[in-house]
């Protein structure tokens, strides 16, 4: 593998070596990232190779997040890590402002506060002290 961030162009400059340079376009959440690598050995691409065409593969569903989509996400605050529930803060009923603790999550003896992304009226608490909730499970449900 040649570290040379100039390598590919060196390999455009050069007949003999032009189809040892490969250009890769990926698309990861949205963002486009152009990728250039060098090809070595015996697997070069032949000169007739037509391009290469990319396919966008369906994202699997998340752990802990109901597949159906019915779910209203504007209505519900999702844990941010996989962790055990160390104390509640909110009640239902409860008026919330924005940033106002509700959960407070143990993690790798880590604890990470979950605050109220919007301001709004509790509906319901999905976990309580010292259960294990996963990655992106909803804690609470907002009216």
């Amino acid at each position: 593998m040649n570290d040379d961030p100039e390598a590919c162009d060196s390999y455009r400059n050069d007949a003999r070596l032009a189809r040892s340079c490969l250009k890769i376009q990926i698309v990861i959440a949205g963002k486009t990232y152009e990728v250039e690598a060098d090809v070595e050995g015996e697997k070069n691409l032949p000169a007739d190779a037509a391009p290469l065409q990319s396919v966008l593969l369906p994202t699997a569903p998340r752990r802990g997040v109901s597949a159906g989509g019915d779910v209203d996400e504007s209505k519900v605050c999702r844990s941010p890590v996989a962790g055990i529930v160390s104390r509640v803060s909110a009640q239902p009923g409860q008026l919330l402002q924005a940033d106002d603790l509700i959960v407070v999550l143990e993690a790798m003896k880590m604890e990470t506060s979950v605050v109220a992304p919007v301001a709004g009226k509790v509906k319901s608490v999905k976990v309580g002290p010292g259960e294990a909730v996963k990655l992106h499970q909803i804690l609470v449900e907002f009216e």
